[in-house]
């Protein structure tokens, strides 16, 4: 048997003539930019993600870089983010000419750890970038308790988190849900991702829960100032057309992608259900096997990788291989041992969870289409490699 790690065939064929057919409405519009699919996208994504503005961007990565640069984040300026992360997160900061500074991760959620920020905040400090990874928020309360004692921006980097859920003050939101509504939650119920800090900057890679036919961003706020500054920006700071006040970029999200995860989008909550079924399968047969996903009691995760740990890493991944099952390493070599970081003069031991878990996680299929027989398939080797 094959499993791959991902999919997109299962996923595609199901709505492959409803998607055929909102990309010949794209060409026949001939609105390949800024085509009314957009905003229709926005105005979506910004009532599923509990926020008052959305703003389609070319990609998770130019997400981050707009909203440091609606921030006037730049040269001098240090930004503080987690080193278990896509490189984009460090990435961005350094493309506006500001310092990555990096703080170590909880080794349950690998999410950046908040009691460790504040021994890094300097004069030069100006936002911290918490990274909801894989689709579990970070410890918002602390983290925004934190920025707003110090005047510092929150942007969160939701690349794999849309859907994910946090609620204040950490109360468990499996206890109340006879009156939980996902879409309209009432203050003092959980909160998307996207709406916890001043920016949520999404992904949507194909790989992601919601993933376009290429790439594809967005970002979402409730400060009307930043999202008017982040619309001039997308479209080179020009405001009207061929005037321009401030210097921006070419920023903006095509009208295909945006068409076709308008076809994706209703079906966004089913394929997270999906995933969490099968992380639940997963947990009960692997539980005393290797370490799996730890969910924080006040989380909802919607699973965009299924990581589980294992100090025999090695072996199981070659078994994996081996078996025709479809894995990944996310992530292998920390971001403040990267080549392009020896700059900043970060060493071996300076961030010991991060590197510990660097050398002890593997990531096994979860998308939503998974077949039982795949899934068994799955779990008896994962016990088999643990084995060897």
């Amino acid at each position: 048997m094959k499993v791959p790690m991902l999919d997109l065939n299962a996923q595609y064929e199901p709505i492959k003539e409803v998607v055929l057919q909102s990309i010949k409405e794209v060409f026949d519009s001939k609105r390949f930019i800024n085509g009314p699919q957009i905003k229709e996208l926005e105005e979506k994504i910004a009532e599923y993600c509990q926020c008052k503005y959305a703003i389609g961007v070319s990609s998770g990565t130019d997400a981050i870089i707009i909203s440091l640069m609606a921030m006037d984040i730049s040269e001098g300026d240090e930004v503080i983010t987690t080193p278990f992360t896509f490189f984009a997160t460090a990435g961005c900061i350094y493309r506006v000419g500001a310092k990555p500074i990096f703080v170590d991760i909880d080794p349950k959620t690998y999410n950046i750890n908040p009691d460790l920020l504040e021994e890094k905040i300097t004069e030069r400090t100006k936002a911290i970038i918490p990274v909801h990874i894989f689709g579990q928020t970070a410890e918002m309360d602390k983290i925004n308790e934190i920025a707003k004692k110090y005047n510092l921006y929150v942007i969160e980097d939701a690349a794999q988190a849309i859907g994910s859920e946090y609620l204040p003050g950490g109360i468990n939101i499996t206890q109340n849900k006879s009156n939980y509504n996902r879409n309209n939650i009432p203050q003092g119920e959980s909160k998307r991702a996207g709406s916890l800090g001043d920016v949520g900057c999404f992904s949507f890679f194909p790989s992601k829960n919601l993933g376009c036919c290429g790439d594809g961003g967005m970002v979402t706020t409730n400060n009307e100032e930043l999202a008017e500054k982040i619309r001039i920006l997308r479209a080179h700071g020009s405001k009207p057309k061929y005037y321009h006040k401030i210097i921006g970029g070419n920023f903006r999200l095509d009208t295909i992608q945006a068409a076709v995860l308008l076809v994706k989008f209703p079906l966004l909550e089913k394929w997270h259900k999906g995933r969490q079924d099968n992380a639940k399968y997963y947990d009960d047969r692997l539980k005393d096997v290797v370490g799996i996903p730890y969910i924080e009691n006040y989380n909802r995760m919607i699973y965009n990788q299924y990581t589980i740990r294992t100090k025999n890493r090695d072996k199981l991944q070659q078994h994996l291989q081996e078996s025709n099952i479809g894995n990944a390493i996310y992530y292998p070599v920390p971001l403040h041992l990267q080549e392009c970081f020896a700059y900043l003069g970060y060493k071996a031991g300076d961030y010991p969870e991060a590197e510990k878990a660097t050398k002890e996680v593997v990531s096994i299929p979860i998308y939503p289409e998974l077949s039982y027989e795949q899934k068994d398939y799955v779990i008896e080797n994962v016990i088999n490699g643990i084995r060897i």
